[in-house]
């Protein structure tokens, strides 16, 4: 080292040589520290900052946590909690402690503000310019907006999926049902076909859904029919024979109380309708003597 004389130096050498000088032994030593408890000091750098101004000014208050009347009410307050001791590390006895003592402090403040005439709510016409431009906050409102409009596509998007999972499902489920019913149908009827049963026990699907559908239209027949069945049965008859109704019968036949004997040979006269002609036209044999009487 060049700050170390060079006789220095030497001896370290000749120590080293001897097996004076080991590793680990030198380490150099710390004076421990003095402390000094200059009170007169301390008074002097206090009294610089320390400034004797009214409580209006300053706003300070010390005092404990208010009680928790619900605790109290409900009857689950402890001892420790009404002493106001509680564990530092449960977060939620620290911050609900730090509550209790902000409300303290407000209980306590309002009376002397209002005691001082010192106005503690916001007045109607107060105005307060915003810290953000509203070109900012519609631009953050923007963006929120995309975010909520992002998540309900989403969400959209999600039910559609399941609910498209869920119809394949049945139909799967549907057509499952129609493969076994047919495969079971199928079975049975070669049974029959080979004389291995007597039963036909696998009509009685179809019968069944015909009962009910017979049912189902009593059931709908109860209230009557409506204005236009009602017309129609009234015009061209309800049920009963249709083909061959103007035929004669037995008692038709010998009925002949309507029998009339001019209009049977002919000898009424015809009758002619409103529009039918008045004046007939002659015949050809009455045209030709006429010509030739001219």
């Amino acid at each position: 080292l060049p700050s170390l004389s060079l006789s220095f130096l030497i001896q370290l050498q000749e120590a080293f040589s001897k097996g004076l000088l080991k590793p680990g032994l030198n380490v150099p030593l710390e004076e421990p520290k003095k402390a000094v408890n200059n009170i007169e000091g301390l008074k002097m750098c206090l009294a610089e900052f320390k400034k004797n101004l009214p409580w209006v000014e300053r706003l300070d208050l010390t005092n404990h946590p208010a009680v928790d009347v619900l605790a109290k009410i409900e009857g689950t307050l402890n001892k420790k909690q009404s002493s106001g001791e509680i564990d530092a590390e449960d977060d939620f006895q620290r911050e609900m402690y730090f509550y209790r003592q902000a409300q303290a402090t407000v209980l306590e403040a309002l009376p002397k503000l209002k005691k001082l005439q010192i106005p503690t709510k916001r007045p109607d016409d107060y105005f307060a310019e915003m810290a953000k431009t509203d070109q900012h906050m519609q631009k953050v409102r923007k963006k929120l907006m995309q975010k909520q409009m992002a998540i309900e596509k989403s969400e959209k998007a999600k039910k559609l999926r399941e609910q498209r999972k869920f119809g394949k499902k049945v139909q799967v489920e549907v057509l499952q049902k129609r493969q076994k019913a047919k495969k079971a149908m199928m079975t049975a009827v070669k049974k029959y076909q080979k004389g291995m049963t007597d039963k036909l026990d696998f009509l009685e699907g179809d019968q069944e859904g015909k009962k009910g559908s017979t049912a189902s239209k009593s059931q709908m027949s109860k209230k009557g029919p409506n204005a236009k069945r009602k017309y129609k049965d009234q015009k061209f008859g309800f049920g009963g024979k249709k083909k061959g109704s103007k035929w004669n019968t037995k008692e038709s036949f010998n009925d002949v109380s309507g029998f009339r004997a001019k209009t049977a040979h002919g000898k009424g006269g015809k009758k002619f309708n409103k529009g039918g002609k008045k004046n007939k036209r002659p015949g050809k044999e009455t045209r030709r003597k006429m010509k030739a009487r001219k």
